[in-house]
C-alpha cells in the first residue's frame, strides 16, 4: 500500500472509529452540556483529554510512517509497528481512546461519561484480546509473540522495549 493511499484510508479510519467513539457518542450521551462541579476538577479533564488526542494522532502516524498501512483491520499494515508509544504499550490507541473519554467526563462534570468509557474500555479490550490478537500472530508470527511477551498490553513500561 503506498502512503497516499495509506494516509487516506488512516484519515477516513480516524474519523469513522475513534471519530465515532470519542466525538460522536459522547455528543449523543451529553449534548456537550456541561454539569455544575467545581472548576479545578473540570479543568484537570484538559490533561487526558489533550493527551489522548495527541497519542491517538502519533499512534496513527506510526502506523503509516512505519507500517505502511493503516490501523483498520480492512487496510493492515505491511510491517508490525513497534516503534515510538509502541514500546511502552501495545495498545496506545485504545488507552489514548479511555484517556479522552475520561477527560470529557470530568470537563463536562458528566458521570455518564464515566459509565460509557468503562463500556467502551471493556469492548476496546475484547476486540484486542479475541481478534487484534490472534490476528497479529497470524501475520507477524514469533515477532509478534516475542512483542506481546515484552511490552504490556494496557499498562505502560516505564522503559521503552528495545526489540532485545
Amino acid at each position: 500500500m503506498g502512503k497516499t493511499r495509506a494516509a487516506l484510508g488512516s484519515t477516513l479510519f480516524l474519523f469513522l472509529a475513534p471519530g465515532t467513539v470519542v466525538v460522536l457518542l459522547p455528543w449523543w450521551l451529553t449534548g456537550w452540556r456541561a454539569g455544575d462541579w467545581w472548576p479545578p476538577v473540570r479543568v484537570l479533564g484538559l490533561v487526558p483529554l489533550a493527551a489522548g488526542a495527541v497519542v491517538l494522532l502519533s499512534a496513527f502516524l506510526r502506523f503509516l510512517t512505519e507500517g505502511l498501512g493503516t490501523p483498520a483491520p480492512v487496510a493492515p499494515t505491511e510491517h508490525l509497528v513497534v516503534g515510538g508509544l509502541y514500546r511502552y504499550v501495545r495498545n496506545p490507541m485504545y488507552v489514548a481512546v479511555v484517556a479522552a473519554i475520561g477527560g470529557q467526563g470530568l470537563l463536562l462534570a458528566r458521570p455518564v461519561l464515566f459509565g460509557y468509557d468503562v463500556l467502551a474500555g471493556g469492548a476496546m479490550w475484547a476486540f484486542a484480546t479475541w481478534y487484534e490478537q490472534p490476528a497479529l500472530t497470524r501475520r507477524f508470527g514469533a515477532d509478534y509473540t516475542r512483542y506481546r511477551r515484552a511490552v504490556p498490553g494496557w499498562l505502560p513500561r516505564m522503559t521503552p522495549w528495545r526489540g532485545d
